[in-house]
């Protein structure tokens, strides 16, 4: 079968083109499918019948509810209490502030699913008192968005979900369970690097709570916490589905922000409702034109070429984990990382099962891969916030970075080559 080289180069070069124009991505992979799908000829109700489908899925039923828990615990001032708890457990620690931060991260990942939603909230306030405390404000910025990456890891995760839905509809559950131990490693890394860094520098210690003062902080957080229980205990025992636990986890969430922490009153719901809107807008759109680009690259082999030119170079496992590490992370440095694991999932899947890589185990590197991404210059979402929040310049920021950049590419290597970090919870729920 001969390759159509200029449908490929108007499918991709399409894309590029108009996203170096700042084309919305959502009109630019959509105009790019178009453009292509004209040239090939192909009926456009085909077009329209792709876009519906790659809605047409219960799994995606589970996203506004994520998106939407996520915003209310947000608004709902549970990162203040997770704060606290936090400092409770580590704050007394030489740099426990430091320590405290990402404690804190692993906590509200949880909940949010979402490593732009960690910085947001948490770093707004954890970023300036680090730096009231005489932490360098580079090395804060550092701190809290290497270790919001968690949140993308710890389920429940929106970024999971996506893959779910791009690799053809893996169980959700099984890629939930599969992050938890790479995201406690990578905690448990950058952790690793803060002791090193508070010893060396002297960062000053936290202060001491009494019993009281840290059951009543362990008490206040855990029932927001309780929202994790019913997402991840329901799907575990089966009483419910993904969709299901996050629609109950709303309820919960609600009832807990409006009449227990009394957080959120008319005005916030509104704003959380607009701003869940929003985002699920602009996530439906997405989703509608990746499904048809996503065919276009199979349509026109774009997969089958990519795994062939690979494997010309080496067929060795080693190797083209390592090829496709290099290709997500130099990726991640430019585009948004949901986009990326809709587009490139259809496209890189193929070539790891291949080589004897499980679907579960390449999802969860890949995710760390553009997790990775989210605090890269130039288009690094997490660190572009960071830095706001700070008010410094990114350089400022990247260049107390890299001990923190060191760990998790470690971390990422040993989830790519160990492949028992990723599989075996999931080994253990069957």
């Amino acid at each position: 079968m001969s390759v159509d080289w200029f449908g490929i180069l108007l499918l991709l070069g399409g894309f590029l083109g108009l996203m170096l124009i700042r084309v919305p991505i959502a009109f630019a992979l959509g105009l790019a499918s178009l453009a292509t799908a004209m040239h090939l000829g192909l009926p456009l109700l085909l077009v329209a019948q792709r876009m519906i489908n790659g809605l047409n899925s219960f799994t995606f039923l589970a996203v506004p509810f994520f998106i939407l828990v996520g915003n209310i615990m947000t608004e709902g001032g549970i990162s203040d209490r997770l704060v606290r708890l936090a400092d409770v457990l580590v704050g007394r620690l030489r740099g426990g502030l430091a320590q405290g931060n990402i404690v804190a991260s692993s906590m509200f990942g949880g909940i949010s699913g979402s490593s732009v939603a960690d910085v947001a909230s948490i770093g707004s306030f954890l970023i300036p008192a680090m730096t009231k405390e005489g932490y360098p404000p580079g090395y804060s910025v550092s701190v809290t968005i290497t270790s919001s990456v968690q949140g993308v890891l710890i389920p429940p995760s929106q970024n999971m979900i996506f893959y779910a839905l791009a690799a053809g509809g893996l169980p959700i559950s099984t890629l939930f369970m599969a992050g938890y131990i790479p995201g406690f490693l990578l905690g448990g890394s950058l952790m690793l690097i803060c002791a090193v860094m508070a010893r060396r520098c002297n960062h000053p210690k936290g202060r001491r709570y009494n019993r009281h003062e840290a059951l009543m902080a362990l008490f206040d957080a855990a029932i927001g916490l309780f929202t994790i229980v019913i997402i991840i205990g329901g799907i575990l025992t089966g009483i419910f589905t993904a969709t299901e636990s996050a629609a109950i986890a709303v309820v919960y969430a609600l009832l807990v922000t409006v009449f227990w922490y009394r957080t959120i009153d008319y005005r916030a719901m509104s704003r959380i409702f607009a701003t869940t809107l929003t985002t699920l807008a602009m996530v439906t759109a997405i989703i509608m034109t990746s499904s048809v680009f996503g065919f276009l690259l199979s349509y026109l082999r774009i997969p089958t070429l990519l795994a062939e030119g690979i494997f010309f170079i080496s067929d060795n496992k080693i190797f083209v984990l390592l090829a496709i590490n290099v290709l997500l992370l130099i990726l991640g440095m430019l585009m948004d990382m949901g986009v990326l694991i809709l587009l490139l999932t259809p496209i890189l899947l193929p070539i790891v099962t291949k080589v004897g890589v499980d679907p579960i185990h390449f999802g969860v590197m890949m995710i760390l891969n553009l997790g990775i991404g989210l605090c890269t210059p130039p288009v690094g979402t997490s660190l572009i916030i960071g830095c706001g929040i700070a008010r410094i310049r990114m350089g400022r920021a990247v260049k107390q970075m890299w001990p923190f950049y060191l760990a998790m590419l470690v971390v990422l290597l040993m989830v790519t080559y160990i492949p028992a970090l990723t599989m075996t919870l999931p080994a253990m729920m069957q």
